[in-house]
């Protein structure tokens, strides 16, 4: 272990066990904040973990997302919540699986736009289903407290990031990472490349359902078109490239500041939060494509120079 690595490690551990502590002193409205950071973080590394290392930009983990959600929803109160909740990660793996294997033997915007089709079918499937049953919307009563969903999707964020950490130096990532340098030649080398892509999809599904799952139980409320919204995937896209999307660091440091630029433009010009995020996006793009992780490694092999 390099001392960098150890460093990062430690690092985290500390913030983990301050992070354990912190419902004990804030309050309600923070907390919230908070459930929208832990959330982020763990949508994003589980993004980061597929599309970041092998370079397929996905647009489906807000199916994934929605799927876990629904899932809860209609088991509620029938099923233990321990139960639902890995049942919603695997119902999310199991739709990756199915819409993977075809969806990734297209490469590059073709991929994107497909993802994004299918993401669009799936959500009205489903509420084509909620139609035809007559139903609009889903409450869930009696919903575990804040405090409650705070410890789980921190429990998450953590399995996520250390998921994308082990994967990012393992023989696995570095096969990604030759799919994303040049597929065609990786290939040619050995590299399984059919398993390796459709094995890390369907990994990177597992996480986002069990926070849709969860995420239902603090809104109270299922409604599909909420919940299946692409906007969750452009969001994530948008938090792995301002963190900089191939390092479990990355996301962390992204949706830490897309958090709190969020609150702090919904309080000072809502009306214009989706276009300064957009700029924002197309100026990271453009002048900072390695996000801000990348960045900051940047500048310390440059210190160390």
């Amino acid at each position: 272990m390099t001392k960098t690595v150890l460093i990062e490690t430690l690092a985290a551990a500390i913030t983990v066990a301050f992070l354990a502590l912190v419902p004990l002193f804030v309050g309600a409205y923070w907390l919230g904040v908070l459930l929208q950071l832990l959330s982020w973080i763990a949508l994003t590394q589980s993004w980061v973990a597929f599309s970041g290392l092998s370079g397929y930009v996905s647009l489906t983990h807000a199916v994934f997302y929605g799927l876990g959600a629904y899932i809860m929803a209609l088991l509620w109160q029938d099923v233990p919540i321990w139960q639902i909740l890995p049942l919603a990660g695997a119902a999310s793996v199991v739709l990756a699986i199915v819409i993977g294997y075809p969806a990734l033997r297209v490469r590059g915007p073709y991929f994107v736009i497909l993802t994004l089709g299918l993401s669009e079918f799936v959500k009205y499937v489903v509420v084509a289903v909620e139609a035809a049953i007559g139903s609009s919307g889903r409450l869930i009563l009696g919903a575990p407290d804040p405090e409650v969903l705070y410890y789980l999707l921190l429990a998450l964020a953590v399995v996520a990031s250390a998921l994308t950490f082990w994967l990012s130096q393992s023989r696995w990532g570095v096969g990604l990472r030759a799919i994303r340098e040049d597929e065609t030649a990786a290939a040619t080398l050995g590299v399984p490349v059919t398993f390796l892509k459709t094995g890390a999809f369907a990994l990177s599904a597992f996480i986002p359902g069990i926070v849709g799952a969860i995420w239902v139980m603090r809104t109270t409320y299922f409604e599909p078109l909420e919940l299946f919204s692409p906007a969750v995937s452009f969001s994530i896209v948008t938090i792995a490239i301002v963190g900089g999307s191939d390092q479990a660091p990355g996301p962390i440091l992204g949706a830490t500041f897309i958090v709190i630029l969020s609150e702090l433009l919904w309080a000072r010009a809502p009306q214009l939060f989706l276009i300064l995020l957009g700029l924002l996006l197309i100026s990271f793009v453009l002048f900072l494509p390695r996000g801000l992780y990348g960045e900051i490694k940047a500048f310390q092999l440059g210190k160390r120079r």
